[in-house]
C-alpha cells in the first residue's frame, strides 16, 4: 500500500486543528527520533509491532495499541525487526489542543488501546477520505478531528482524582504567573492564554478554589508589593505604580483608594509616623 500524508496550513486555525495525517507500512527497524515535535501527534497501530520511547520509558507496542507524542518532549520509536509495525497517525496543533486532551488520561499514561472502537479507527479513514474534496477540505478535516477527540474523551476519560490536581495545577500555575508577571501589565486573559484556559472557565476555576476572583487576587497582589515599596523604599508613586504594573499613576493610587482607604502617600506617612513612635 502507498504511503500517505497530508499537511494542513496551520495559520488558518489557532484554536485547534488537524495539521497532518498520515499512513505507513514501515521496514523492518525503520525508527524515528530521538526528535522534538511541534504538535500534537497520536499514532494508531494497525499491525505489527514496536517500540515508544517516551520520558524514560519504553513501551512495547502491537496491534490496536496506540501513542500520543506531546510537543515539546523528546521521543523515539522504531518497528520490530522481524514483524514491523503499520501505522495511521493524527497530528494536531492549536491553543486549546493542550486542554482538549488533558480531558482524557492520555498525556500521563501516553499508551493506550482502541480495542473494538469502530468509530475511533473510522476517524482515521475519514480523513483520509477528506483529503480528496477540493474546496473546505480544512473544514471537512477538523469537524473530524473534533469527533475524534470527543471519543478519545468518552473512551479514555480523566480520573475525577486526576482532575481535581489538574485544577487544582491550573490555579497553583495561575499563582506562579502573577507572582512572576504582577510588574507588567498582565491581565487576566494574559493568565489564561498562557494556560490556554478559556477566561470564564479559569475565572470560575480560581474562585472555586481560592474563594476570590483571579481579577481581585492579581490587584491585592499589586497593592501588596506597592505597600512594600510604600514601605521600605523612597520611590515616587508613579514609579511605584509603574513597578506593580500600572501605566497610569493616577489610575493606580484610586485603586490603592479603594483598597487601603488611603492615598499612596498618606499610606507611606502612616507608617513613617508609627515607625518614628516605635523606636
Amino acid at each position: 500500500m502507498q504511503d500517505f500524508i497530508f499537511s494542513n496550513d496551520f495559520s488558518r486555525n489557532i484554536d485547534a486543528m488537524i495539521y497532518t495525517c498520515g499512513f505507513e507500512n514501515c521496514e523492518p527497524g525503520h525508527s524515528y527520533g530521538p526528535v522534538l515535535r511541534n504538535g500534537y501527534l497520536i499514532h494508531y497501530v494497525l499491525g505489527g509491532g514496536g517500540i515508544y520511547k517516551a520520558r524514560g520509558k519504553i513501551f512495547h507496542l502491537r496491534e490496536g495499541d496506540a501513542f500520543l507524542i506531546c510537543p515539546g518532549e523528546l521521543i523515539y520509536y522504531e518497528a520490530d525487526r522481524k514483524d514491523p509495525w503499520t501505522y495511521t497517525w493524527i497530528g494536531m496543533q492549536g491553543i486549546k489542543v493542550k486542554g482538549y486532551l488533558e480531558r482524557t488520561s492520555l498525556p500521563d499514561s501516553l499508551v493506550f488501546h482502541y480495542g473494538q472502537d469502530d468509530q475511533m479507527r473510522l476517524c482515521h479513514e475519514k480523513m483520509f477520505e477528506a483529503d480528496k474534496l477540493r474546496q473546505n477540505r480544512d473544514l471537512i478535516m477538523n469537524s473530524i478531528m473534533y469527533e475524534y477527540l470527543f471519543l478519545l474523551c468518552r473512551k479514555f476519560p480523566v480520573s475525577q482524582t486526576v482532575f481535581e490536581e489538574k485544577k487544582i495545577g491550573y490555579v497553583e500555575e495561575a499563582l506562579k504567573i502573577i507572582e512572576g508577571a504582577y510588574c507588567d501589565s498582565i491581565t487576566v486573559q494574559d493568565i489564561a492564554d498562557r494556560l490556554n484556559l478559556n477566561r470564564s472557565y479559569l475565572h470560575r476555576l480560581f474562585k472555586s478554589i481560592t474563594g476570590m476572583s483571579i481579577q481581585d487576587y492579581l490587584l491585592d497582589y499589586r497593592i501588596r508589593q506597592a505597600c512594600i515599596l510604600l514601605k521600605e523604599t523612597e520611590l515616587s508613586v508613579r514609579v511605584i505604580a509603574h513597578s506593580v504594573g500600572y501605566i497610569d499613576a493616577l489610575y493606580f493610587s484610586r485603586l490603592f483608594h479603594q483598597k487601603k482607604k488611603m492615598a499612596p502617600s498618606e499610606y507611606r506617612r502612616n507608617y513613617n509616623t508609627e515607625s518614628i513612635h516605635a523606636k
